[in-house]
């Protein structure tokens, strides 16, 4: 294409074979296979609705379909088209697609038919050009069925008839004008009566519309008038216009007429799919697509859906738009269909006698589930066009499930490996926290074995030594129970396990008690205490609430320089009393004011700090369940400041000006 050379191009072997409503047409399909296999070339299956001609049988509906779908079934890409001329459209197909060998089928009509109408063959030889065109013969006695055994087929009589009544009434209508003008004017009347026909009725009986039309045109208006005879050797040539005008404008209307209605029922199909892509496309999760698609099942279809999906060792309806349950035959169609990734029931050759058609919901990696189909009238399940609509629907809605549950698979990885990295957090804070204090316990145990007295005494160890290690080991024995303790608090609280026993609290009997019970570290440090006076009580759980606070305190001296003050405050709010923790350290980075209430986490710049970054988040914790709140923010001058809003008890909040 980009050099302008013009194809086909025979890089590679392509194969096109035409298929038609005759039986011949399953022994050309497979024989197209075979010779496919054989060159290991891409094949192409196509059928050519030639356009106005009138209808097509519904046997020869049916055939056409069962052999496209044969063809498709083969690995073949089929494709279907309305032309008014045949071999044209397979040629064009051919030269499109780059198709370097065209298989027909040998014509089974009589010879003198082929004398009279064409050969198809013989037509798109002449017009194949440098395309090999191989031509496959059917068995002794093939013939194809008659379109008037065909008992679905509509009374062929009727359009003629109907032909017939619009000439005379035509005639009619010219009779009481045909003394003020000429003859050849009232052409015009029957011209008219012939399209109309050709748009209404079809090629054939507007064919008939103009052969009568010059007939009645003869008889009643030119003289001699009753008579097939004229007088002016003239109107010869005006009879002949008409019958040659009224024949090219009968056939260009029907095909017209053909044309409109492929293009209706293509735009038909294209807006149901597209209106099913978009809602499929902004459906999220696999039962939000099966509704989907059951809707739009029932708008497009007019039929009755189910979606069924895999189960445990079966399968489970997920979405219908009926109550009514599947029986154990219709579950067992519908294992099937599943189990081989294939059609079945209404309408296919496998287990035909179910009322409904199962299709199975294919995907590259296998069949994703079944899409089970029933309703509509015999005509409407017999049509090709609604069956390639239900086909593309279930590939449509195979691939949405498939995105779906890629999108549920997605998401339990990304929750394992945040599962996994928490696991990795934990370990690496554990393992840390854990190690210090046990080295500290591990050395003074070991010192105190070799003192005099000991096991293994090797060196003489005075009373203020040993006083001295015992006190280490006493306060890494009691910093190890606190981070055990914090760990325990935090899955208990993940648990729900945590009952809280809500009871009046004074503030600041709940801060002294925190202070009296603060660790050795805290031993030269000044703290400031400010509470509002008379401040209501609070409703909470008093061990509880102390162990938060007493975490917001130990944070804030591990985070604050050594003989820094650390200040707390106390003040009624509009919707409870809060209370404020704050310190003059480094402060906390904006960045990450809202994460230091997660778990394992620890603020760039803590500098060494030992902790597990749980005590923020148990105190987080602690005060939700009370129904409070807590936030971090930073001081003017520096330092961090942890705010704890209490809710009141029920005395106060009747009472607020009440003391305690």
């Amino acid at each position: 294409r980009v050099r302008s050379i013009p194809g086909p191009w025979p890089a590679a072997e392509r194969l096109l074979v035409c298929v038609s409503p005759s039986p011949f047409s399953e022994r050309l399909v497979r024989a197209a296979r075979r010779l496919a296999d054989e060159l290991r070339a891409e094949w192409f299956a196509l059928y050519v609705e030639p356009t106005g001609r009138g209808g097509r049988a519904k046997a020869d509906q049916y055939r056409v379909e069962k052999n496209l779908q044969l063809a498709e079934e083969l690995g073949a890409k089929v494709a279907t088209r309305h032309a008014p001329a045949v071999a044209a459209a397979v040629v064009g197909f051919a030269r499109d697609h780059n198709v370097t060998k065209i298989i027909v089928g040998k014509p089974l009509r009589p010879r003198w038919r082929e004398l009279i109408r064409g050969s198809l063959v013989d037509q798109i030889a002449r017009l194949s050009g440098p395309i090999d065109v191989y031509v496959i013969s059917g068995p002794p006695g093939t013939t194809r069925a008659k379109p008037e055994d065909d008992p679905s087929r509509p009374r062929r009589w009727a359009p003629y008839l109907a032909s017939s009544l619009l000439v005379i009434a035509t005639t009619l209508v010219g009779w009481p004008v045909h003394l003020a003008i000429e003859p050849t004017n009232l052409v015009i009347l029957y011209l008219a009566a012939v399209v109309l026909a050709a748009l209404r009725l079809g090629r054939g009986p507007a064919v008939l519309a103009s052969v009568l039309g010059v007939a009645a045109l003869d008889l009643f208006f030119v003289p001699p008038k009753l008579t097939f005879a004229v007088r002016d050797s003239q109107y010869l040539l005006t009879f002949l216009g008409l019958l040659v005008v009224g024949l090219v404008i009968s056939t260009l209307a029907a095909q017209v007429r053909d044309q409109v209605d492929a293009g209706r029922r293509r735009e038909e199909q294209t807006a149901a799919l597209y209106s099913l892509s978009r809602d499929l496309a902004a459906a999220v999760g696999l039962d939000a697509v099966a509704e989907a698609v059951i809707e739009h099942v029932g708008r497009s279809l007019g039929l009755s859906g189910r979606i069924l999906l895999p189960d445990g060792g079966g399968l489970r309806v997920v979405s219908s738009d009926s109550g009514a349950e599947l029986s154990d035959a219709e579950l067992a169609v519908a294992s099937w269909v599943y189990r081989n990734a294939k059609p079945a029931g209404e309408g296919t050759d496998t287990l035909a006698s179910t009322a409904m058609r199962f299709l199975p919901l294919n995907t590259a990696r296998g069949p994703r589930g079944v899409l089970a189909l029933e309703g509509g009238s015999p005509d409407e399940r017999a049509d090709p066009g609604r069956r390639r609509l239900m086909d593309a629907f279930a590939s449509q809605a195979a691939l949405a499930i498939e995105r779906a549950q890629l999108a549920y698979e997605a998401g339990q990885v990304e929750l394992l490996r945040a599962t996994e990295e928490l696991h990795a957090a934990l370990l690496n804070s554990i393992s840390h926290e854990l190690r210090t204090p046990l080295a500290s316990i591990t050395g003074v145990l070991s010192t105190l074995r070799q003192s005099p007295g000991g096991l293994d005494a090797v060196a003489p160890l005075g009373e203020n030594a040993r006083g001295e290690l015992v006190e280490v080991a006493w306060e890494q024995t009691g910093r190890l129970n606190r981070l055990v303790g914090n760990l325990l608090d935090m899955t208990r609280l993940e648990a729900g396990a945590v009952r809280i026993r809500r009871e009046p609290c004074d503030v600041q009997d709940l801060v002294g008690a925190v202070l009296a019970d603060m660790p050795e570290p805290w031993a030269g440090r000044v703290v400031t205490v400010s509470l509002a006076p008379d401040l209501p009580l609070v409703s909470a759980d008093f061990v509880l609430l102390a162990q938060a606070l007493s975490n917001v305190l130990d944070n804030a001296a591990k985070y604050s320089p050594p003989g820094s003050a650390v200040e707390i405050t106390a003040a009624l709010a509009s919707d409870g009393v809060e209370v404020c923790i704050a310190d003059r350290g480094p402060g906390i980075p904006e960045a990450e004011l809202g994460r230091v209430f997660d778990k394992f986490h620890r603020a760039v710049g803590s500098n060494g700090a030992p902790g597990t970054g749980l005590g923020l988040s148990i105190t987080k914790g602690i005060v939700e369940a009370h129904g409070g709140r807590v936030s971090a923010g930073n001081r003017p001058g520096g330092g961090a400041v942890i705010r704890i809003l209490l809710p009141l008890a029920e005395e106060s909040t009747s009472n607020p000006g009440g003391g305690g």
